[in-house]
């Protein structure tokens, strides 16, 4: 399953505004914002994801951060100007969230009304008929997404205050289906394809850390936690790895009171002061 990336003339353009203006590759390749290099190791990131060929059960594969370049670039422009203290860290897309628009944990109704995103979002080129992009106009609710903003919203009452410090950003930026539409994760891929994709992110993880001048890394989940640790000491890179449980409501605990769970976890790792300051 191959992959399209922007083309120059496709990709747009940082603007004051915070959103989107078209603009050739070249402008964003010569400036030096903390968004412009978070953007240009996206598009590096991609272009090795598109080397990679997968077989069984891999039957679809979509790539936000192409199709959904224009929505996925102003969350990037509208929240990560500067640098961050601490990087909450998803692993890869979720159907109904980050799939249709391009923002981690991207609960459509978050996305447009707390977070404030705007932009066109293409499709992929190999769509299942089960899993059709629709973009903004998603009207299908992504639970994890839902628990996930849900909860920062009512601690920092405003998007300003968490990203003032925290960025949310995803280990692996594909999603995964077998032929049925099922979403897999990279969890669930054969050993060897998993190590290669794995691998590739990883990179993408050490340099988007390396941008950012994250002094705490948050994995959101066990298995994104793990891999995180494994990285980044791998790498030298001295950030402190931590976790929080997994929003999702396949996690028989998350679906009992995500909300305190997390804020005990916040408040022990002394982070609550950095998200309501």
């Amino acid at each position: 399953a191959a992959m399209e990336t922007p083309t120059a003339s496709s990709v747009p353009s940082l603007n004051t505004a915070g959103c989107v203006v078209p603009l050739e590759m070249d402008s964003l390749l010569q400036s030096e914002s903390v968004a412009a290099q978070f953007l240009q190791l996206e598009l590096s990131l991609n272009l090795r994801l598109r080397e990679l060929s997968f077989s069984d059960p891999i039957h679809y594969i979509y790539n936000p951060l192409e199709y959904a370049w224009e929505t996925h670039q102003c969350y990037i422009n509208k929240y990560c100007q500067s640098a961050k203290e601490v990087l909450f860290l998803g692993m890869n897309p979720g159907p109904f969230g980050m799939a249709q628009n391009g923002v981690p944990f991207g609960e459509v109704n978050y996305v447009k009304d707390w977070l404030q995103i705007s932009g066109k979002v293409g499709k992929p080129p190999n769509e299942h008929p089960k899993r059709p992009i629709r973009g903004l106009d998603c009207t299908q609710s992504e639970v994890s997404g839902a628990r996930f903003w849900g909860f920062f919203k009512s601690l920092c009452k405003e998007p300003d205050t968490f990203f003032k410090h925290c960025f949310v950003h995803n280990l692996c930026p594909l999603v995964f289906m077998n032929h049925t539409g099922k979403n897999l994760t990279p969890s669930d891929l054969p050993a060897a394809r998993r190590e290669q994709l794995l691998q590739i992110c990883d990179d993408g993880l050490c340099q988007a850390v390396r941008v950012l001048g994250v002094k705490t890394v948050i994995g959101i989940g066990r298995f994104t936690e793990q891999r995180a640790r494994k990285a980044l000491s791998a790498a030298g890179i001295d950030v402190r790895v931590e976790g929080i449980m997994h929003p999702s409501p396949r996690n028989p605990l998350a679906n009992k009171g995500w909300d305190s769970i997390v804020k005990a976890k916040l408040e022990e790792l002394q982070l609550v002061p950095l998200l309501t300051s």
